[in-house]
This record gives C-alpha cells, sequence and structure tokens, in this order.
C-alpha cells in the first residue's frame, strides 16, 4: 500500500486546510486509514481514522474542529481542518492498517505511512 499526501501549507490562526491522501497497492488489506500527526520534539498522535464501513473516530483535541472522510471509489481518505490553531503545527501523515480497529490507532499499529506534509499555524 503506498499513501500521498497533499494540501499541506501555511495558514493562519483561525483558518482552514484541507490534507487529501491518495491509496494505492493492495487497498483491501487496509481496514482502516487515519491522519497521524508530530509536532517538534513531541511523539507522533492519532488526529483521526476511519474504518472500510466509514465509522470515525477523532481525538479529542480536534472534534469539532476537524473531519476525516473517505471516498472509497477514488481511493482517498481526507482531512478538513477548520478553526486552526498554532498548536495544531505539526507534520501530518496518513497511515493505514490491516488489523479491526474500533477505536484511534496507536503509531505501533499502523501498516503503511505516507511521508508527510507539513502544517503551519501561524500569523
Amino acid at each position: 500500500v503506498q499513501l500521498v499526501e497533499s494540501g499541506g501549507g501555511l495558514v493562519q490562526p483561525g483558518g482552514s486546510l484541507r490534507l487529501s491522501c491518495a491509496v494505492s497497492g493492495n487497498t483491501a488489506s487496509s481496514r482502516w486509514l487515519a491522519w497521524f500527526r508530530q509536532a517538534p520534539g513531541k511523539e507522533r498522535e492519532g488526529v483521526a481514522s476511519i474504518t472500510l464501513n466509514r465509522y470515525t473516530y477523532h481525538d479529542d483535541s480536534v472534534k469539532g474542529r476537524f473531519t476525516i472522510s473517505r471516498d472509497n471509489n477514488q481511493n482517498t481518505v481526507d482531512l478538513q481542518m477548520n478553526s486552526l490553531k498554532p498548536e495544531d503545527t505539526a507534520m501530518y501523515y496518513c497511515a493505514a492498517g490491516a488489523q479491526i480497529m474500533f477505536r484511534l490507532p496507536r503509531p505501533s499499529e499502523v501498516n503503511y505511512w505516507g511521508q508527510g506534509a507539513q502544517v503551519t499555524v501561524s500569523s
């Protein structure tokens, strides 16, 4: 499975960005897709995930602001980010996993990673 992110950039606090991840390869082996982020000096953390049946899980820090979605026909997973804050600044990674999951996955549970997209929230 190959994952390629796009859509990162610089945005002012309160602004919006949409990240997109193109999924290719053996997509049938990915039971869930997710977005993680890692800020400098911090551990990588799960932001949001979505299952094949479109059950979604969002970290408390982004609930009400971020929304994950997927298009199984286009093989893409998007992260719509609204009301962005400076603390959202991080490298954002698309991820996929093969095991059944009914919660936000941990980084150790990821089978495939994208290369990352930088999101910077600053005035």
